[in-house]
């Protein structure tokens, strides 16, 4: 792990502690339990349908347990006014860029609606943002003229304004071609290194996850079935983990 988790001003610990969650007689979570140390990238990987974004949105508050707890900093997350006093950004898997506004107007939202910097200083801190993701000059383009990498580059951006304690990244590199998605992979390295932020990735892209993780938590139907350094993941003998892992996704043959 980086020096970075060292940096307890910059990064924060989550806990997830036997999280249960039902939709109907469907249950997507069923008591799961992990620790995420500050300034770790934490992946949970596992295939489409496991849990893995539905347990994204309780960590970021879009979903509330049927029963367990999430905490942040030994504090339970549902504790008044804690999430004001920590800062967390999402990366959602569209990007999700307003349509109607340009590239710099995406980046700059948050500090726009909240007046937290004069217009001056708000125009400097996006071009910045933007030069990390290396889209220096883009302020005036309109999503629509972006690829779906750049379009994923200025959500990190965008989640870069708040100087962010805490990224989530839901399936950041997913409709992506391959080396673009290698380039993402490089940037949450280099966007950590850089903010010394807490990382929590979900993706069932395994290069994804075994190129930039400190640890990863295999998840399937709704439970972590293993939970450790990528090499000790590799070296699952758990069946399901070895079937996820080892899967080849050939064309079928005419």
């Amino acid at each position: 792990m980086s020096a970075a988790a060292n940096n307890h001003h910059e990064s924060v610990r989550v806990e997830v502690r036997g999280l249960r969650k039902s939709f109907g007689d469907h249950e997507v979570l069923r008591g799961v339990s992990f620790t995420v140390e500050r300034g770790e990238i934490f992946v949970l990987m596992g295939p489409s349908g496991s849990g893995k974004s539905v347990l994204l949105k309780h960590i970021i508050g879009l979903e509330e347990p049927d029963a367990g707890e999430l905490l942040l900093e030994g504090q339970s997350i549902h504790t008044e006014g804690l999430r004001d006093r920590y800062r967390m950004a999402m990366v959602f898997q569209s990007g999700a860029l307003l349509n109607s506004l340009t590239v710099g107007e995406n980046v700059g939202l948050y500090l726009r609606e909240h007046r937290l910097k004069p217009e001056a200083e708000i125009q400097r801190v996006i071009a910045e943002k933007l030069d990390i993701v290396g889209l220096k000059g883009t302020e005036e383009k309109i999503p629509a003229e972006l690829s779906g990498g750049m379009k994923k580059r200025v959500a990190l951006a965008r989640a870069l304004i708040i100087e962010p304690q805490l990224i989530l990244y839901d399936e950041p590199t997913s409709e992506l071609d391959p080396l673009i998605a290698i380039t993402i992979g490089q940037e949450i390295l280099a966007l950590r290194d850089r903010t010394h932020a807490t990382s929590i990735v979900v993706t069932h892209d395994r290069d994804l996850a075994f190129g930039i993780a400190d640890r990863i938590a295999m998840i399937a139907e709704g439970e972590i079935l293993e939970i450790g350094r990528p090499e000790d993941v590799r070296r699952s003998q758990h069946p399901l983990v070895r079937k996820f892992l080892t899967a080849d996704f050939k064309p079928k043959q005419p």
